[in-house]
């Protein structure tokens, strides 16, 4: 996959909509110095090309539900392509699963569960273990207290490393 060239105010768009999506298209266009249609032009092809994939809030569940956060760590019974597919369609298909990464290095997934308590997050694993999708076996870690949630991109650090390959 080729890289795209971003430059300068491209990064800077991106660094201020990754800290304040809620941003207005005036004020955006007034912190990286571009009149409002060269900025709107700048974000539609940035959200073309995929790299603006979408904008949303930051929800505080805590303050609308009881609820348990859940981290899964998966491993699974063959590492054949259909065996991936099968078991990344299954979550997909899962709204409780809110997040999931292929890793590589010993384990095959870690994904992201919120549930209205355990056992409501032992029912959806029960389920998907009886899907039969290939899961061998899974890792529960239960998250106790969030520390650190939904910062920016280090987008100035990331790119610097890129501009000096």
């Amino acid at each position: 996959m080729s890289l795209l060239k971003l430059d300068d105010r491209d990064l800077k768009i991106l660094a201020v909509l990754s800290k304040n999506g809620r941003i207005s298209k005036t004020d955006l266009a007034r912190e990286v110095n571009l009149s409002p249609t060269p900025l709107m032009a700048r974000l539609a092809r940035l959200e073309e090309d995929g790299v603006i994939s979408g904008y949303g809030a930051q929800v505080a569940v805590e303050k609308l539900a009881a609820h348990v956060t859940v981290f899964v760590v998966a491993e699974l019974e063959d590492h054949r392509a259909p065996t991936f597919g099968a078991f990344e369609k299954a979550l997909t298909d899962m709204p409780n699963v809110t997040q999931c990464w292929a890793l590589g290095g010993g384990v095959d997934y870690l994904f992201q569960v919120v549930a209205r308590d355990i056992n409501a997050y032992q029912r959806l694993m029960d389920g998907l273990l009886e899907r039969n999708v290939g899961l061998s076996r899974y890792f529960t870690y239960i998250v106790t207290k969030t520390v650190k949630q939904g910062s920016a991109l280090p987008l100035d650090v990331l790119m610097a490393g890129a501009r000096s390959d």
